[in-house]
C-alpha cells in the first residue's frame, strides 16, 4: 500500500471476444483476480480486440457474464483495444522514426517459397516459441524506392520489427543486456531475473497496414497506460516477454514483473484452445457445474 492507501499493485486479465471462455480463461481470471486480492492491489479486466475480422459482440458479453459468474468483479470502464488505434498508431510511428521497422509484403506463401529456395526441408527450418516458421527476410533490405512503389500499389503489408537492431538499440539506451523479473515460473522452469532472447522470434509482425498494431505492441502499450505493475498470465507467453522488453525499453515505458502460470491441459496433455473447441465455461454451467466445481476444477 502507498502512504495515502492507494493500492500498489495494478493486475489484468486481458481476453479476446473471439469465442467463448473455457477452464484455461478461467484459471488465468482467478490467478489475476485472487493474486490482486492477495496483494491488495487492483484488478483490471481489458478486451483485446484489435482482430475485427474474428471478435463478436457476443463474445464480449458472454466474459462479462462468464466473470461475474464466476464471482470476479473489475473495474470501470473497461479498456478496449479497439477504441485507442491512435495509440498504437503513435508507437509504430516511434519505432519507425527509429528505424527499427519496415514494411514486409511477403504473403505466407511468399515465406514458404523462400524457405523452400533455400533446400532446407520446411519441417526442418527453424520456428519461433508459437510453432511458426521464422522470418526468411525476403523485404528486409528492399530499396526505399521499391518499397514506395509497393505501397503506392496499394499492396497488403505488415511491418516488422528489425529484431537484431532493436535489441542493440534497447540495449544501448538500458546500458546493459535486458533482462525480466519472473515472480512465477516459465515453461523450462525459468523463474528471478531472466535473460531476453528475442532472436528466437527472428523480425516478428508488430503491426499491419489495415490494423496499427499487433498483440505485441498492444498489450505494452496498455499495460504502461493502465499502469499495470504485475502482469499475469499462462507459460504459453513467456517467450513473448522478450519482445514486449524491448518495446518497453524503446517506448520509454515502465517494466512490470511477471508471473506466469500453468496451462490448464486435457487428460492428453494438450493444453486448451478456443480453435480446437474445448469445452467452455458456458457449457459447463448448463450441465449444472457451480462456480465452486469450477475453481476446484483448474485448482483454486
Amino acid at each position: 500500500m502507498r502512504e495515502n492507501g492507494e493500492p500498489t499493485e495494478v493486475l489484468r486479465f486481458a481476453p479476446s471476444p473471439n469465442g467463448w471462455l473455457h477452464l484455461g480463461h478461467a484459471c488465468s481470471a482467478l490467478f489475476a483476480y485472487e493474486t490482486a486480492k492477495e496483494l491488495n492491489g487492483r484488478f483490471l479486466l481489458r478486451i483485446e480486440d484489435i482482430d475485427v475480422g474474428r471478435c463478436r459482440p457476443e463474445y464480449e458479453e458472454a466474459i462479462y457474464e462468464d466473470l461475474a459468474w464466476l464471482g470476479l468483479d473489475w473495474e470501470r470502464p473497461v479498456r478496449r483495444q479497439s477504441e485507442h488505434f491512435a495509440d498504437y498508431k503513435a508507437a509504430l510511428k516511434r519505432l519507425r522514426d527509429m528505424g527499427l521497422v519496415y514494411p514486409c509484403f511477403a504473403t505466407r506463401k511468399d515465406i514458404a517459397d523462400a524457405i523452400a529456395a533455400t533446400g532446407i526441408d520446411a519441417r526442418n527450418w527453424p520456428v519461433d516459441p508459437d510453432g511458426a516458421p521464422i522470418y526468411p527476410g525476403i523485404y528486409k533490405d528492399l530499396a526505399p524506392a521499391e518499397m514506395n512503389r509497393l505501397m503506392w500499389e496499394g499492396r497488403t503489408y505488415a511491418w516488422r520489427l528489425d529484431t537484431e537492431s532493436a535489441l542493440a538499440k534497447a540495449e544501448a539506451i538500458a546500458g546493459k543486456a535486458l533482462t525480466f523479473s519472473e515472480d512465477g515460473e516459465g515453461p523450462n522452469g525459468e523463474t528471478g531475473t531472466c535473460a531476453v532472447k528475442p532472436a528466437l522470434f527472428g523480425d516478428v509482425v508488430i503491426a499491419r497496414k489495415d490494423v496499427p498494431t499487433s498483440y505485441h505492441l498492444a498489450v505494452t502499450v496498455d499495460d504502461a497506460i493502465q499502469g499495470v505493475t504485475l502482469v499475469t498470465r499462462g507459460q504459453d507467453l513467456f517467450h513473448a516477454t522478450y519482445i514486449h522488453r524491448i518495446l518497453q525499453v524503446l517506448l520509454g515505458l515502465p517494466e512490470p514483473r511477471y508471473r506466469h502460470h500453468r496451462l490448464i491441459r486435457d487428460d492428453a496433455g494438450r493444453r486448451l484452445s478456443k480453435s480446437a473447441r474445448d469445452m467452455g465455461l458456458r457449457e459447463l454451467r448448463a450441465a449444472g457445474k457451480t462456480p465452486a466445481d469450477i475453481r476446484r476444477m483448474v485448482g483454486f
